[in-house]
């Protein structure tokens, strides 16, 4: 074992936070937010609790579970369970390699919105209807914001796992926490909040059919992938952190409550906003991914110290992107470092050289290089799709079939052991693991295919 993996985390509340800051990026704050309003708000939000507790906790045990008992990042802990398997380890890792780039690409974007805010010219962007398009359309800011927000990520990861991951994740989590809770209250008070807040966590099946329910479930099982940060090497890497006294089976319970948690109020700020600002205008809502910069300035146009509030706002989305791409950057890395044995300083400049370059294939994406596609999908778009929607869940339906079939789910189970007298949930890991995850990976890669393709 090389030195760089000899290093942990200190304690089980660095893990937590750590995997839980992993957990807790965009697609909380940006991706579940917009998910929910278009698949029928308290509907999604039931689906996607009861997969949280269910498909969630199962793959989440198993990727922290395999990085433990091996100790080694994503490539050599498969080998490492079962060498049939080895070529499994390198496809998992592909995922951050594509995911880390663009990432830190929209994190900029976000950092972007960050400064007019705070600078006071909030309201600017909201009287200009094509701002975003505009930032975007022009690569050097949207670059410059880019080796911002990427120069940040590689700092941390360069400090190390307890001196930068953990110490970064003890201090930015609460503080997001904290932002959150309070902007969500803030939120509460608009009128007309509170006829958002009932579309959000009443589901309301009228109308609801089978078709509905099933691009419902599709997009919670989606949106579980990007915001447990699941099936990409980041988990099992963790993982390997982890010490063997600590309780695997609670510390992922407390993850996935930390980052449900962070994912509802999200949900609590940005649904009711948008509903007493549109008047629950069904266009309004379905705005996709351009919620966030698009149609939330003009709510916080609208509010009462909405300057205020749009600025802690995107400090809070900035927080949460930025851990997030530490857990990304920190993935490549160990791979890098383990791989070629050299340390962590020259594996993250490495690493780092390698995300601004591929990096700024989504920006020239959307300015530049606009009318260059990929099978129809710009940069950005295409490393997506590729990503969430065909590596990633093939990654965790194999996953289930070497924990399920060939090593057996004792191979786990032990594993939660480790570090405590019983496996609580035993019962239900099985069979989640054995027959409804691999179902459900089924499922997506099927309705990718029929609807993307």
């Amino acid at each position: 074992m090389d030195k760089m993996k000899k290093e942990g985390f200190g304690s089980k509340l660095g893990f937590i936070f750590a995997a839980a800051g992993s957990a807790v990026g965009l697609g909380n704050i940006w991706r579940f937010p917009y998910l929910a309003a278009k698949y029928g708000g308290g509907i999604f939000l039931l689906v996607y609790l009861i997969l949280a507790v269910t498909f969630g906790f199962s793959l989440m045990i198993t990727e922290i579970g395999i990085g433990r008992k091996t100790g080694k990042s994503v490539i050599g802990a498969y080998k490492d369970v079962d060498k049939r398997f080895a070529f499994l380890g390198p496809i998992a890792a592909v995922v951050p390699f594509i995911i880390t780039p663009y990432y830190c690409v929209i994190g900029g974007w976000v950092l972007k919105f960050l400064a007019i805010f705070a600078t006071g010219y909030g309201k600017t962007v909201a009287d200009d209807g094509e701002f975003f398009t505009g930032f975007i359309g022009d690569w050097k800011q949207p670059t410059i914001f880019f080796i911002a927000f990427a120069l940040l990520t590689a700092i941390v990861v360069i400090l190390g796992v307890q001196k930068g991951i953990e110490m970064m994740s003890r201090i930015l989590m609460p503080v997001l926490l904290v932002l959150i809770v309070g902007i969500a209250v803030y939120t509460l008070t608009i009128p007309g909040a509170l006829s958002g807040v009932k579309y959000y966590v009443l589901p309301n099946f009228k109308g609801f059919t089978f078709t509905t329910f099933l691009k419902t479930l599709v997009a919670a099982m989606g949106q579980l992938f990007y915001s447990m940060s699941l099936a990409m090497g980041i988990m099992v890497t963790y993982g390997s952190y982890m010490r063997k006294e600590d309780s695997l089976e609670g510390s992922v319970r407390q993850i996935e409550i930390f980052d449900t948690a962070v994912a509802f109020l999200a949900g609590m700020i940005i649904i009711p906003a948008v509903f007493a600002f549109s008047g629950g205008d069904p266009a309004a809502l379905g705005k996709g991914p351009s919620l966030m910069f698009i149609t939330l300035p003009n709510v916080f146009k609208t509010m009462k110290g909405g300057q205020v509030v749009g600025t802690f706002f995107f400090f809070l989305v900035a927080l949460a992107a930025l851990t997030s791409s530490i857990s990304l950057l920190e993935t490549i890395v160990s791979i890098i470092c383990e791989k070629t044995k050299i340390n962590r300083y020259y594996g993250t400049l490495i690493c780092f050289a390698f995300v601004i370059i591929v990096g700024m294939t989504s920006v020239f994406g959307y300015s530049i290089w606009d009318k260059v596609t990929i099978f129809g999908y710009q940069f950005l778009d295409f490393y997506d799709f590729i990503s969430n929607n065909v590596i990633m869940p093939v990654v965790s339906l194999l996953t289930c079939i070497l924990i399920g079939y060939f090593v057996k789910t004792k191979y786990i189970e032990d594993e939660v052991l480790n570090g405590e007298k019983k496996f609580g949930a035993k019962g239900l890991y099985k069979v989640m693991i054995l027959v409804i995850c691999p179902v459900c990976m089924i499922i997506i890669l099927l309705s990718n295919f029929l609807v993307k393709l």
